[in-house]
């Protein structure tokens, strides 16, 4: 049996870098609310340790997406499927990823989809055109993680 699994990223601002994932790869943003307020409640937890951004409330530090079509767990919002877990770390980001998501074009092609990350607040670093084996471009998000477009 195949074993689930999450990527998970680190980040300056998790919040904003999860949306900017969920808009680039048409995902949702997962909203703990029912999870937090029953923590809250029940004093397993204290406010410091949650904030609320985009009209919910979230764990401080951390913001994760989910794809649409997967299941998941309507108390907590976490997804059971293809998910990703933005964390905030202190150290800021020095060097290339060893790890990046490959995002593929639908339809309109890559001139659309470099134009519409573009539109999110992704940046164009290199084209790459390797004739016969593929066109793509290498991007980075907002916190300037590497990725590409194909």
């Amino acid at each position: 049996m195949a074993l689930g699994w999450k990527l998970v990223i680190d980040s300056a601002n998790a919040p904003v870098l999860a949306d900017f994932w969920a808009a680039a790869l048409e995902y949702d943003v997962e909203d703990p609310t029912p999870l937090i307020e029953r923590l809250l409640a029940a004093g397993q937890i204290d406010a410091e340790a949650v904030t609320e951004h985009g009209g919910h409330k979230i764990f401080r530090g951390y913001a994760a997406i989910r794809h649409p079509d997967d299941p998941f767990d309507e108390t907590s919002g976490i997804g059971h499927g293809r998910r990703l877990l933005f964390q905030d770390v202190p150290e800021p980001k020095t060097v290339k990823n060893r790890l990046h998501i490959d995002v593929h074009s639908g339809p309109g092609g890559l001139d659309d989809l470099v134009t519409r990350l573009e539109g999110l607040g992704a940046t164009r670093v290199r084209e790459v055109d390797k004739g016969p084996a593929g066109h793509w471009w290498i991007m980075q998000d907002p916190e300037g993680n590497e990725f590409c477009a194909a």
